[in-house]
């Protein structure tokens, strides 16, 4: 399933952007970015469980916030895109 995982986490401390490196080393993981603090995330549903949990537990819940809008298969019709295009789809064929 197609999941899009958005995050603000607050860098006013160094430890808020060692945060935020971590949580975008760890959404990478699972998928690609598409914006700043936003990536798209093609993962089966244990996948799912394991990327909500590394997140969360990194997270400082007082501080961040985290949105994880789910899909489904069929997400290629459910998304839009306008302007530059900084990322692959990740349903096509990629040669490497």
């Amino acid at each position: 399933m197609m999941v899009v995982v958005a995050y603000d986490v607050n860098t006013e401390t160094p430890e808020g952007r060692k945060r935020l490196r971590a949580v975008a080393k760890i959404s990478a993981k699972y998928g690609q970015r598409v914006q700043n603090s936003v990536f798209e995330c093609e993962v089966s549903p244990s996948d799912y469980l394991m990327l909500v949990h590394d997140l969360v537990e990194v997270m400082d819940q007082e501080r961040d916030s985290l949105r994880m809008y789910k899909l489904g298969a069929k997400h290629s019709s459910k998304i839009e895109q306008f302007g530059r295009r900084r990322h692959l789809p990740v349903d096509d064929v990629m040669l490497i």
